[in-house]
């Protein structure tokens, strides 16, 4: 098993065990991939949910430049959704998951397609 496809088999635990769902195999996979290499070091895989420059990045490099949202309070307010459902205080918030959640809260699958 390659160290990307790893990944994706913890990722996929994660939706699993903290969001109570069974991932979209395909769409996760997608998302990995368009991190590119940022997944495999260890700080731009993650996102810090409690760090505010951190969770801008996510909304306008993310939602806005890669999903092609508007701007509105609707996507922070998303994104801390997703973060709290993640779990606030866990260290380890993948970038993939986050991204995926966000992703299938705003029917954005097909971005990926």
């Amino acid at each position: 098993m390659s160290k990307r496809d790893e990944l994706i088999e913890k990722y996929a635990a994660d939706i699993k065990d903290k969001f109570g769902e069974n991932p979209d195999m395909d769409l996760l996979t997608k998302v990995a991939v368009g991190l590119g290499p940022a997944i495999y070091n260890l700080d731009a895989s993650k996102v810090s949910g409690g760090d505010d420059k951190e969770l801008e990045t996510v909304k306008n490099n993310f939602l806005i430049k890669k999903l092609g949202m508007a701007d509105s309070p609707k996507l922070m307010e998303a994104i801390n959704s997703v973060i709290d459902k993640y779990g606030r205080s866990n260290k380890n918030k993948h970038r993939a998951v986050i991204y995926y959640q966000l992703a299938r809260h705003f029917g954005k699958e097909s971005v990926y397609n």
